[in-house]
């Protein structure tokens, strides 16, 4: 699924209204209710359709105090807007609604000012919030539900004034809270915080999810994101979403690496069923060396466990054969933990680390397989440098590098140019302090466009790890991983997702959706044993052994092929 910036959106808004012709207000109800549906269903469990046919509308007076509370927070503007038609919709549904504008009458714009006549007919008000009000404060903590529209997607300035007050009194309150588009006071492109910002239990947003609900701190405060489609056509929205390269050669490139080539510089994000069609598919009459055959290269003494992890994943992830090559001194325990992975010994030195007379065993074994992972468990020492800078130039499968096979290139980045110059596919894989020490500046909050630039610098694909992982490639195209959960900041877990990739590429996934598939696959087994196990007490382990549900899920959805929710994420 894409992702849409501020600017693609205005411009898909902009040629819905001039060119297609259809109504602002339109659009604007039709935002507004996925905005009241979502309210109400968080408030007490009935589902909308099911209120409707019930005849479960009316005043708040007429229910008296079965009715549930809410409180909207509008401000002057278009978001604004969604708020106060939502809670026309609301008040319509039986619900008790105080609805508040946070900001000054005369900056409300025309769509705005219609939807509170519409409210007045109703019988509703738009109240002037005031901070001073003890009334207003006591409904906001007293209330059931609250929606958060005081700000939309084009918030770039800090929250100040009456805003911040809105919105602390909306944080400090125990009620759900469901934001209008992008929870406020987060920047809709880069996930910053503008100052402060709305902690939203939900986040309807409308066509399209954006940036800064999955990326920076922004993916923090936007709790579950719904996408609810308001009426823009198709036609529309793929104008503004896919711009075609003219470049022809460029495009032939892009789609050796990444499969695609409309728009790639795009930022986007995986659902069930993408997923379940990135699956390499399994002929009935494949044998072993079919499904791929590929090397982990790794391991010191005290880190045996690295090389295992990512070997058992890449096995768990359908490889045919999995070859691990790890220094003699720890070959005895890799030996016997491995049971489907095949291990043998290289030349280390006495503290059990690979040395440079291991170059040619490793070399002659790797030219055979479909690809290579280097870096889990190996330690740091001179040699390893220059074996891991050796071996940049010998091998032409696509190569993962992770953990110290990261370090030992950091002070020789330009081996990634020149395999990338050569065509030949490096997958990195560096949470934010590998990252640093490769160069990487995450200072500034702009981790999207850090990760583009590297990608684009070193010609490699970079998956940045950490909350909302992004994977990027040298053309821009870009996505960011809605799955996973605080349970996998576990020593193991990098090496486990590490061994996936290794094994998508092995078995002829495209590099950048390898990578991504990877990355989601990964994030899924997390959540799958957090449900199980707790964030607490699940380990790697767990995840590698949770990757058979998260397979039978992605079969499953791919039999089934059944219509989704409008509610999507």
């Amino acid at each position: 699924m894409q992702i849409a910036t501020k600017d693609q959106m205005r411009g898909m808004d902009r040629t819905a209204i001039e060119d297609w012709g259809i109504s602002s207000t339109y659009l604007m109800e039709r935002a507004a209710k996925g905005f009241a549906r979502a309210a109400a269903e968080l408030c007490d469990g009935v589902r909308w359709s099911e209120r409707a046919e019930n005849g479960n509308s009316g005043s708040g007076e007429e229910k008296g105090d079965e009715a549930k509370r809410v409180a909207v927070f509008c401000g002057p503007g278009n978001n604004g807007g969604d708020g106060v038609a939502a809670a026309r919709f609301l008040l319509e549904q039986g619900f008790l609604v105080r609805t508040f504008l946070v900001g000054r009458r005369e900056r409300m714009t025309p769509d705005c000012r219609e939807m509170e006549k519409r409210l007045i007919a109703l019988g509703g008000v738009l109240e002037d919030f005031v901070p001073e009000e003890q009334g207003q404060e006591g409904w906001c903590q007293e209330a059931d539900v609250i929606l958060d529209a005081i700000f939309g997607i084009g918030l770039h300035g800090a929250v100040q004034g009456a805003a911040r007050t809105a919105i602390r009194w909306i944080n400090e309150s125990p009620a759900p809270v469901v934001s209008a588009d992008i929870a406020s006071g987060v920047e809709a492109d880069t996930g910053r915080i503008l100052g402060t910002a709305v902690q939203a239990t939900v986040t309807v947003t409308f066509t399209c999810p954006k940036a800064g609900h999955f990326v920076g701190k922004g993916a923090l405060y936007a709790g579950r994101v719904l996408v609810h489609e308001i009426g823009i056509p198709e036609e529309v929205r793929e104008k503004w979403l896919h711009l075609p390269l003219q470049d022809k050669a460029e495009q032939t490139q892009l789609r050796d690496w990444t499969g695609a080539w409309e728009n790639p510089a795009t930022l986007e994000t995986l659902t069930l069923a993408e997923v379940g069609r990135l699956l390499p598919e399994r002929p009935k009459d494949g044998h072993k060396g079919t499904f791929g055959k590929v090397y982990v290269l790794g391991g010191s003494v005290g880190l045996s466990g690295a090389p295992l992890f990512a070997s058992q994943a890449a096995v768990r992830s359908g490889s045919g054969l999995v070859f691990v090559g790890v220094p003699g001194q720890i070959y005895g325990i890799v030996a016997g933990a491995s049971q489907e992975a095949m291990p043998y010994p290289l030349a280390c030195d006495q503290e059990g680390r690979l040395i440079m007379e291991s170059l040619w065993s490793i070399s002659n074994r790797a030219e055979h397989c479909d690809a290579v992972l280097m870096g889990p468990g190996m330690g740091r020492s001179r040699d390893v440098e220059r074996l891991v800078g050796k071996l940049l130039l010998r091998l032409r499968q696509p190569l993962v590098l992770d953990a110290d096979g990261l370090y030992a290139i950091r002070n020789r980045r330009e081996l990634l140019k020149e395999r990338a110059s050569r065509g030949w596919v490096t997958v990195l894989t560096p949470h934010d302090g590998e990252f640093a020490y490769l160069g990487g500046d995450l200072s500034g909050q702009q981790r999207l466009m850090e990760a583009r630039r590297f990608a684009r610098e070193y010609g490699c694909i970079l998956v940045l790890k950490g909350h909302g992982t992004l994977i990027a490639e040298p053309g821009g195209r870009t996505f960011v991983n809605t799955t996973g959960n605080c349970g996998m900041a576990k020593g193991g877990s990098g090496d486990v997702l590490s061994g996936m990739i290794l094994s998508f590429l092995g078995q002829g996934v495209k590099p950048l959706l390898a990578a991504a598939l990877g990355v989601w696959m990964h994030g899924r087994a997390g959540d799958l044993c957090a449900q199980e196990k707790t964030v607490y007490a699940m380990s790697p382990r767990d995840m590698v052994e949770s990757l058979p549900g998260v397979f039978r899920e992605l079969l499953g959805q791919r039999r089934s092929r059944k219509e989704k929710s409008p509610f999507i994420l």
